[in-house]
Parts: structure tokens; C-alpha cells; sequence
């Protein structure tokens, strides 16, 4: 992290100078909207600038010249992905098929980041209705990746993934349904969070309401953690959200993993592809670990086929998505969508419902494979960021190829995974590999991610 450029500091480093009167949150604003001036046009991180943020940042300076801030977050830039309610903007999803008129009330996690006085700079872009890991929408075009503007940033948080790695700001909001939290965080050298299911609430659900999270993608392991705070607030709106938890995800976070039992994984009920440079950052993440006191050996969790499953639920929900999308509108649709719909669209509900069983199956065998470790350690991505101007061709093949691989099956078990970077491969592109731990012990997974950090440290996006 840089120590001069204020749109590169750490939340945690920005709170620092804001208590002492080193920065103001105005002075931060203006760092990381000159950046976003310089860089954006190219890597086409936004959906939407919020005119607000200045008299925001200006609010929150007064705020600390007082010496009374209003939460945690008090000043500090943050994003959010536009799949989520901010009022008095609309909600695209990435679709030219979706209304433009601004919707009236905020999603649970801009409620939550507003209340902590986080200074919302804009909407950030997703694929259409996050559909997808490649950083392309109908809506708004291509996505780049900030290490290499002929790279996607992932999807679909691809937004997110991208201001964060370009350094717009140090807290991004991104969903996750399949990997689309963690993909473009691996993609883009940064820390992406998938909590449990239902840490994080949500509302109105989206298309992969039953699998999907929001979380926080960061810069570091630590800001990943103060953000969670201020995310996961219960909320009466998701019928699904967790209570309060009032513990600070911090506290424990730098205990280490000496003595803790690490799982390293290479097979989800499948053998996902990984190349050769995927396998040597798994390596290195294994022996960090060890050398930091865990116990780490490859282990089998025994799961069923896991892309039997999710392919169902990833199917069957763009078929109502479709279905539900006036008939006058569909051809507006990215295509992919409508192709893999047409795949599913004809399932039984007897069909859909072994693919569910076979979820909880899979969630069963994680929770016993749980008894003997408490990490799991996988790849996060078969290979470095994919080309961003590639058409998708075949989206069912991709989804196992050449996306999400290694991580969806942890929406199905429902339990926390982390993506944390671990270096650059010879072509200069970030690697990362994945942590999990069982299902509510988020604790556990940032410490093990916290440990891996660490130990290795990534540099930042030379955008010139």
C-alpha cells in the first residue's frame, strides 16, 4: 500500500490520519476522484458517479474536526455494485431491459455503510443481473482490468473488482452467487469476502437469491474485516439474515494458525482445472501456512458433483429471469442468458429437487469434513484474468472451465470463503488462492487468509 497517495491507503491507515488531522476525508475524496478522472475512461469501472460524495466527505470533516465521527467508516470512500438499491439512483443490474428511474430506498448494505458515515463515491458495474465471471454488460460495455486493460477484472462484481485494484477508494461492495465476490478479487490482487449465508442481509433479493451474499473486496484482509462490521446488521427486510453479531471481526484476526488443521483440496466432487502457475500459488499458500505453525494435508471432502448442482440453480434461475422479462424486451438480453435458460427452462420440479438435495448433501459432507479441519485451502481460479474482449462462447462449459470452478460450490454449502492474493505469474497478473472455514466461523477464515497475507505481499496496479 502506498504511504503518500491517499486513494491508496487502507480504511484502517485513512481512520488513523483522520483522528489525528493528517487527511481530511476531502482531501481523500479529491485523490480518488482524480484517479477515477485519469484512469476510469478506460477501465470503465462505473455505473454511476454519486454528485453527493463531496458534500458527504465535507460533512465528515466536520464531523472529525469535532472529534465526533458517526461510525466506523466515518470519511472513508466506498462503492457499491449496481445490483443494489441506493436511493435516488437506479438499479441497471447491467440490462438495457431494467427501468432508469431512480429507486426510493436503500438496500441493507448502504443502509449500513451510510450509517457508518462511508463516503459513497458511485455505483460500480456487473454483468447483466451478475450472471456471469467475464466483465462485459449489455448496459454499459467492457470492464478492463487495471494490471492489463486487455484483461477482464472477473465477474460479475467486475466494477468492484476494478476500482479497487485501480485504487478508487480502499471499500467495494460486490455480490456473490457462483464466485463473483472472489473471482474478480483473485483476478484483480485484491481480498474478496463470501460470508456465511445470511451474514451479509439483502434486499430486494436477487436472481440467485438462495446462494448469493454480498461482501466486502478490499486491498487488505483487515479492511475486508472492519467492512463486514459494518455490513452484516441484521435487517427485517431479508427473511434470511442472521441476528446481530456485535463482535468486531478484527478481534482474533491476527491470532495466527498455529496449530489449526488445514485441508488442502484439489477436488470439489469434481476435478476443477488449474494451470501450472495456479498450482505452484496453491503450493505457496500451503507452505506459508505450515511455516506459520497450521497442520496442512491434502484431503478429500468427498462432495457429490458439484456442477450438477449448481448448474441447475444457475439455470433454472436465468429461466425465470427470462420468463419474467417482457416479451418485447428479451432480445435486449445478453445473449448467454437467454442460451443457457433455454437450457433449463424445461426442468421438472422433481428434477430441481434432487439438485437441491444433493446441495444439502454437499453441505453435510463440508460440515463433517469440518470436524477434522478447520481451513480448507483450494485455488480460487483455474488460471490468471482472461482476455476482456473474448465473446462468451458456450457459458455452460465456461461456468466449469473457465470461471468459477473453485468457487461455487461453497454458495451451495453455504459456508465463508475468502480469496486472497498471493503474488503475480510471470505475465505480471495477479494469483490468489482460496481459504473457507465451516459454516458461521467467519473468524476462522480471516485469520487464515490474514495469515497468508502476511506472508506475502502483492504490489500495486502500475496503471501507466
Amino acid at each position: 500500500m502506498s504511504e503518500t497517495d491517499p486513494a491508496l491507503m487502507p480504511a484502517e491507515t485513512l481512520l488513523g490520519h483522520y483522528a489525528r488531522r493528517a487527511l481530511s476525508p476531502v482531501e481523500v475524496l479529491r485523490a480518488v476522484t482524480e484517479r477515477v478522472a485519469r484512469y476510469n475512461p478506460w477501465v470503465n469501472a462505473f455505473a454511476a458517479m454519486n454528485p453527493r460524495a463531496l458534500q458527504a466527505a465535507g460533512e465528515s470533516e466536520q464531523r472529525w474536526m469535532a472529534a465526533r465521527p458517526i461510525g466506523p467508516l466515518d470519511g472513508v470512500p466506498a462503492t457499491v455494485k449496481d445490483l443494489l438499491h441506493m436511493a435516488g439512483f437506479p438499479t441497471r443490474r447491467g440490462s438495457r431491459t431494467t427501468e432508469a428511474a431512480p429507486v426510493a430506498e436503500d438496500a441493507p448494505v448502504v443502509l449500513g455503510l451510510k450509517s457508518a458515515g462511508a463516503v459513497i463515491i458511485g455505483k460500480t458495474t456487473t454483468t447483466e443481473f451478475g450472471w456471469k465471471s467475464p466483465g462485459d454488460c449489455p448496459l454499459h460495455g467492457i470492464t478492463r482490468n487495471p494490471w492489463n486493460r486487455d484483461r477482464t477484472p472477473g465477474g460479475s462484481s467486475s466494477g468492484a473488482g476494478a476500482a479497487g485494484a485501480a485504487g478508487f477508494g480502499p471499500l467495494h461492495v460486490g455480490t456473490d452467487a457462483g464466485g463473483s465476490v472472489r473471482i474478480p478479487a483473485a483476478w484483480c490482487g485484491l481480498v474478496g469476502v463470501k460470508p456465511s449465508f445470511g451474514r451479509v442481509p439483502q434486499w430486494p433479493l436477487g436472481a440467485f437469491a438462495n446462494v448469493a451474499c454480498a461482501g466486502p473486496m478490499t486491498r487488505t484482509v483487515r479492511d475486508a474485516a472492519l467492512m463486514l462490521n459494518v455490513m452484516a446488521r441484521h435487517d427485517v427486510r431479508d427473511p434470511f439474515c442472521l441476528p446481530d453479531d456485535i463482535s468486531d471481526w478484527r478481534d482474533g484476526i491476527e491470532d495466527g494458525v498455529k496449530g489449526l488443521r488445514v485441508a488442502l483440496v484439489r477436488r470439489l466432487g469434481f476435478e476443477p482445472p488449474l494451470d501450472e502457475d495456479g498450482k505452484a500459488a496453491l503450493g505457496v499458500a500451503a507452505k506459508l501456512l505450515e511455516e506459520a505453525g497450521a497442520v496442512v494435508e491434502e484431503a478429500d471432502p468427498g462432495l457429490p458433483d458439484t456442477r450438477a448442482i449448481f448448474g441447475r440453480v444457475w439455470g433454472v434461475a436465468l429461466a425465470k429471469l427470462v420468463a419474467e422479462t417482457p416479451a418485447e424486451k428479451r432480445g435486449l438480453l445478453d445473449a448467454g442468458i437467454t442460451d443457457v435458460a433455454a437450457r433449463e427452462e424445461g426442468m421438472s420440479a422433481v428434477d430441481f429437487l434432487r439438485a437441491d438435495a444433493l446441495r444439502i448433501e454437499a453441505a453435510h459432507a463440508m460440515a463433517r469434513f469440518h470436524q477434522r479441519y478447520d481451513i480448507v485451502l483450494t485455488a480460487a481460479t483455474p488460471t490468471a484474468a482472461i482476455a476482456a474482449d473474448q465473446p462468451t462462447i458456450r457459458p455452460w462449459d465456461a461456468l466449469w472451465r473457465d470461471w468459477a470452478p473453485w468457487t461455487f460450490a461453497f454458495n451451495l454449502t453455504r459456508q465463508p470463503a475468502i480469496s486472497v492474493p498471493v503474488g503475480l505469474d510471470e505475465e505480471g497478473m495477479p494469483r490468489a488462492v482460496q481459504v473457507a472455514a465451516a459454516l458461521y466461523r467467519d473468524d476462522l477464515a480471516f485469520r487464515a487468509a490474514r495469515a497468508i497475507e502476511r506472508a506475502a505481499s502483492l504490489p500495486v496496479a502500475a496503471l501507466d
